[in-house]
Formats: structure tokens, sequence, C-alpha cells
């Protein structure tokens, strides 16, 4: 199984302002002079020198995550970032008989707003099943289109779209992908889940506040992210907004996110759900404490940290 990004951010889409680009472009400009940049320089590997967040960017979509592996598509949340993994499969795919499962983590607008501008939604032929554990989760998608709020119902869209409930505890099997399901502190809950299929195992685990780590036989995350080989977990903060501003807002820290990750021997860690109040070259920092913290507290684990992006790839 892999992984595929299309929407990373929490709780509000991030601008990227023009300032953010005038900044990059003179940092870029500085480090040409400074190492002597001429047409004879591997233009190539002198980007790749220089910081993630100068060459590139995090994005700034809110969440929506491919998981890629199984006969369908399974795809969890459908925020801002739906839009872009619609237009991907749009022009991508000959067959316009898809079959996609839409999973959702809960029904706060940045795991919804995507939605309606999904193209597949309106192509007939499409099949969208979307699944959930919250009982209202078929007329929160139909409120979010009703006028004023939207000018297109969805019912009114091409592709025949259906709703199932989830029940925790039980498994169910979508093209070939083993799924569980972990209920999570946040107001008004959500949902882990974990993918399992040709010994390979990942945990999408966004929207949980962890506020203290415990290995006592009576944390049920310590179970349900164990031996993951990509655990994608909410880690919007960092220690110090999470104890003394944000407490109760239903994330978070990167510190316990690594403790959790850590202590269930999880392979590759992804922390997600990123401030949309951080630019890049912060959210460049954030990882590096992040990092830092990790070799502090867990010496020599091989534990990998990575900070999702958009369009980025994970292979489990």
């Amino acid at each position: 199984m892999n992984v595929k990004f299309w929407g990373c951010r929490g709780s509000l889409p991030a601008s990227y302002k023009a300032e953010s680009v005038h900044q990059a472009i003179q940092f870029v400009l500085n480090k040409a002079v400074e190492l002597g940049v001429n047409h004879q320089t591997n233009l190539e590997e002198f980007i790749k020198e220089l910081p993630f967040g100068i060459r590139s960017t995090y994005g700034t979509n809110t969440p929506c995550v491919e998981i890629v592996g199984g006969s369908e598509y399974i795809i969890c949340d459908a925020g801002s970032g739906m839009r872009d993994l619609g237009k991907s499969l749009v022009s991508n795919r000959s067959d316009k008989h898809m079959v996609i499962n839409l999973i959702m983590s809960h029904l706060h607008w940045d795991h919804m707003q995507g939605f309606p501008f999904f193209i597949p939604a309106y192509i007939q032929g499409t099949t969208i099943r979307i699944w959930g554990c919250h009982p209202n989760i078929e007329e929160s998608f139909i409120k979010q289109q009703e006028s004023p709020f939207f000018p297109v119902r969805l019912s009114d869209m091409g592709a025949n779209i259906s709703f199932y409930r989830m029940v925790p505890g039980q498994q169910y099997n979508l093209g070939g992908i083993e799924i569980g399901i972990q209920e999570q502190p946040h107001p008004g809950l959500s949902y882990g889940y974990s993918f399992i299929s040709g010994g390979k195992k990942i945990v999408y685990s966004t929207d949980v506040e962890h506020e203290e780590v415990t290995n006592d036989g009576l944390n049920p995350f310590i179970d349900f992210y164990q031996n993951a080989d990509v655990l994608i977990i909410d880690g919007q903060f960092n220690l110090a907004d999470h104890l003394y501003t944000k407490q109760n807002w239903g994330h978070s820290s990167n510190l316990i996110a690594i403790e959790m990750a850590t202590i269930s021997a999880v392979k590759t860690l992804c922390l997600f759900h990123a401030d949309h109040l951080l630019d890049d070259i912060q959210l460049d920092k954030f990882l590096a404490d992040s990092k830092r913290y990790h070799e502090i507290y867990a010496p020599g684990s091989k534990m990998n940290i990575v900070l999702a992006y958009d369009g980025m790839l994970l292979e489990a």
C-alpha cells in the first residue's frame, strides 16, 4: 500500500501570500550569490540543497488522503484537497465507472468542504460510497449543498452517491483492504482508521487529542497504532500551545504524537493536520524540532519522522 496526500492542513486552508514568495526568492538569490552560482552550476543539485520550505511548499489544502493499493479507491476525508484529487482522477483515468470509497473521520467543515468541488461526483457512472461512524453523516453532506450555502444540491450531482454507517469494533473490507476503527477524543468525536493489506499497516488518526502517554494496558491507542508501517497522526500544535492556550481544542502536540508512536513501535510517523497559521519556513522548524525531540526521547530509535505535505507519496 501507498499513501498519497492531497490536503494536510488543519481547521482552515492556509494562505500563500505574495510576501511568502518574495521571501523565498530573496533567500534563493542570497544563497546563489553566497555559493557563486553561474552558468556551470548544476541547478538541480543547487535546488536540492535548499530547505524544503524554500524549494517547495507544505501546501494549503485541508485534509484529504488517498490509500492506494486496493481494487477500489479509498479516500480519507473530503477537505479542500479533494478538488485536486478529483482533477487528477479525471485527467489520468479513462474509465468513468470509478468506485470511490470516502471514509470520514468526522464532520467538521475542514474535512467536508472539498466534496462539492470533487469532479467525479458530477460524472454519471461514478459510484461514491461515503462511510462514517456519525449517525448524521448523510444529513451533513446534504445540508452543506443546500441553499444558501451552495448552488448545486447533493441530489443533483451525476454520480451514484450512497451512505453507509460504520460501527467501531467491527472490521470492514473495502477493495481487499481490511479496515479497523478507533473512537478518538475530539469535540463531537472523531474516528481513526487502520488499513491492513499484504502484511502492511497504515493508520489514519487525525483530529485526536492525546493529553498524556500511558502504556499500562489501558490505552487502546497503543494497540491501534502498534507496529504500523505508517502512522498519520494529528500533531497540529507544539507543546506550549497545547498546554497553555489550545487545550481541549481536539488536537495533539507533536511531542505527544512522537511518544505515542515510539511506544507503539511505528516505523514511519507522519505528522498531519498542520496549523494553517504556520508558513513553510515555520513548518520546517516544526519538523526539525520534532526530530530533535525524538532523538532526546528515544536515543537510537530508527523511527522515521516526516511532516505531510500536499502531493507527498509514502510507501508502507
